[in-house]
């Protein structure tokens, strides 16, 4: 007879750094709890478990409890602990050294809290690059989960990834363990019988590994499945079918490092950058992610699952970087302050904050991922306005020309002991940011309404003759991919013609309604974002001022000592139709007071984002609407510090 199939089952449980703590309450009696109970109490032990930073933290505050139990189960042999960055970072995101300190932080952690030496890791979104392989080694790694994606796109068929398999980087080795991808829409998704049957195939083809690794809030967290899991009695049918798997000798249950120990390595592997389907899906830019879209309907469900589904792929994570600039300046920003903080002796608690700011969630979006959630992205400028507050302690108002946010354009950052703003010339002179340290708020940090492939998808499928998708139904629970499918739009949300900022300007008609602004269609006769002006920034006695001069335009930008801000701007008012005005937007994402003899009109910024609960309507901020005659030919606006 066969031997059993070793079955590692892995969870991952996470919240992101600032989310409120009615949602973690809500996880953790709703879901953390009645999924490790409910695998005690039927013994469906060991299993492989991670526990985020953030986290871990919330629950040392509030359910220190909760952390003694898996205590004791990992003291007995019943759980083994996974380690990962931290603070829940890409790591592919971050400098080497912080990579480092991220994992070597939480291997310390799991080892201080639970008497845990994890040499296993969860790669976060299982985002991978191959330089990782090395640092991995090195921060004390033996093997780390990844998707059989990684693999697949390499060239490998789902065959050969039923064990581990070798990589290295700089001479050091690092098993990897390719998560089942069918595993993951199995469980707990489908009836347990569909796993039995799959298990068995595994089994009777010779294989000698099956590998679960995934998100525990499947288990009660998404929409339907807590009473698909437990009211209507998956868990208790799961549990009964893995009991009989066991005990018939067809499943033996193991964890990770065991899976590592016990099965020969295939061989050496050396994997490209890659991330699950759906993120390397989600990365891409409108058009690229709508034709992918097509063309993956072309080929098929049965081609896409076959060997060349691998190959059609969408791009790598760090495109959310190009996707979003409001996650590329806040990445940016996070690299500026921790290589200052290592030159300034590496102060913990800037240190901590900034690994706090490295939480990834806010940097991306997709069903999952939180860049359009006002509050994570704020929590992490919060955290970066305390790192730097430590940073710049004492200092006095200086200004810095250089090209932050990576795009081969200069800003100038201004910065002192209580503020950090941050003038973008080539977009207009606007603020991209302006943090006050004694808040930690990013005034600048509204998000900008942007067109996303799947709103086109939802208002196309509104208008089919079809009623909306069910989520579920008696033989299973919504996936998110059921999720996406059931997104329905009447028409195509605003969009803005400009980026958000503080000090948006531009010419427009006069008597231009608010209402085109809330919809995002006002007409402009003139803009200035985009065109290079001539520059100049110094200090004039107690102020910095940065004067932008384009040909038809002089815009003055002056940081007082103790904060204030006076933004003025000078045109000639014979070069515009006569019933001209002059316009300057400020996307505020906290209230700012504008003193001014402007015109002013507020609308609320909202956007349409899809998420695991379907499509949320979100308010980022207030718009400030700010309009002079273009007969006047200056304006002038001040800002309190």
């Amino acid at each position: 007879m066969s031997p059993p199939l070793r079955f590692a089952f892995g969870v991952h449980l996470h919240q992101p750094v600032g989310n409120f703590d009615s949602v973690f309450e809500q996880h953790l009696a709703e879901v953390y709890r009645p999924l490790i109970d409910a695998l005690v109490e039927g013994e469906f032990l060991p299993i492989t478990l991670h526990l985020s930073g953030p986290l871990i933290d919330w629950m040392e505050r509030h359910a220190p409890d909760w952390l003694d139990l898996i205590g004791r189960l990992v003291a007995d042999q019943r759980i083994e602990l996974l380690a990962s960055g931290y603070d829940e970072p890409i790591l592919a995101m971050l400098p080497r050294a912080d990579r480092l300190e991220q994992v070597v932080r939480m291997r310390e952690a799991l080892q201080r809290r639970f008497g845990a030496s994890a040499t296993g890791l969860w790669l976060t979104e299982r985002v991978w690059e191959p330089d990782l392989a090395g640092d991995l080694a090195e921060a004390g790694i033996s093997h780390v989960l990844v998707d059989d994606r990684h693999f697949l796109v390499a060239g490998h068929t789902r065959e050969e990834l039923h064990r581990p398999w070798i990589t290295e980087g700089n001479g050091q080795r690092l098993a990897l363990l390719a998560i089942d991808e069918k595993l993951r829409y199995l469980i707990p998704f489908r009836p347990p019988s569909e796993l039995a049957d799959y298990l068995r195939t595994l089994r009777h083809a010779g294989h000698p590994l099956a590998i679960l690794g995934d998100d525990g809030e499947k288990f009660g967290g998404w929409p339907g499945t807590r009473e698909w899991v437990y009211r209507d009695g998956w868990m208790d049918r799961f549990l009964d079918t893995m009991r009989s798997l066991v005990n018939g000798g067809e499943v033996r249950l193991v964890t990770m490092s065991e899976a590592v120990a016990e099965i020969p390595a295939a061989g050496p592997a050396y994997l490209p950058s890659a991330s699950y389907r759906e993120m390397e899906g989600w990365a891409l830019p409108v058009a690229a992610a709508t034709a992918l879209t097509a063309l993956e309907s072309e080929l098929g469900e049965e081609r896409l699952q076959g060997a060349e589904g691998a190959l059609v792929r969408g791009t790598h994570w760090r495109n959310f970087l190009v996707k979003y600039p409001e996650s590329n300046r806040l990445h940016k920003k996070m690299l500026a302050l921790t290589a200052l903080c290592r030159l300034r002796g590496d102060p913990p608690d800037a240190r901590r904050a900034i690994g706090r700011a490295q939480c990834n969630d806010a940097y991306w979006h997709g069903v999952f991922g939180g860049l359009y959630l006002p509050f994570l992205r704020g929590a992490l400028w919060g955290e970066l306005a305390r790192a730097e507050a430590i940073l710049r302690a004492g200092e006095s108002l200086e200004a810095e020309t250089l090209d932050l946010d990576c795009d081969g354009r200069d800003e100038i950052w201004i910065h002192d002991a209580e503020r950090s703003i941050v003038v973008a010339p080539d977009r207009g002179g606007t603020i991209e940011e302006w943090t006050r340290f004694a808040t930690g708020v990013n005034h600048a940090a509204v998000l900008t309404r942007r067109r996303e492939a799947y709103h086109f998808e939802a208002v196309a499928a509104a208008g089919e003759a079809s009623p909306p998708q069910t989520l579920g139904d008696a033989e299973g629970a919504a996936t998110i991919h059921d999720i996406e499918a059931s997104l329905r739009l009447d028409q195509l949300p605003s969009v803005d013609s400009l980026p958000r900022a503080l000090a948006v300007d531009r010419i427009i008609p006069g008597g231009t309604s608010r209402d085109l602004f809330i919809e995002g269609s006002v007409v402009s006769l003139r803009e200035w974002h985009g065109e290079s002006p001539r520059c100049q920034a110094a200090r004039q006695g107690d102020r910095i001022e940065v004067i932008l001069a384009w040909p038809d335009l002089t815009k003055r930008i002056t940081v007082l000592a103790g904060g204030h801000l006076e933004v003025t701007w000078q045109w000639d008012p014979a070069a515009w139709p006569v019933d001209a005005e002059f316009c300057s937007e400020w996307s505020c994402f906290a209230p700012l007071d504008l003193v001014t003899d402007a015109v002013q009109d507020r609308y609320p910024v909202e956007t349409v984002a899809k998420s695991e609960r379907g499509l949320d309507r979100t308010v980022q901020g207030e718009a400030i609407v700010l309009r002079w005659p273009g007969s006047a030919g200056s304006a002038v606006v001040r800002v309190p510090g």
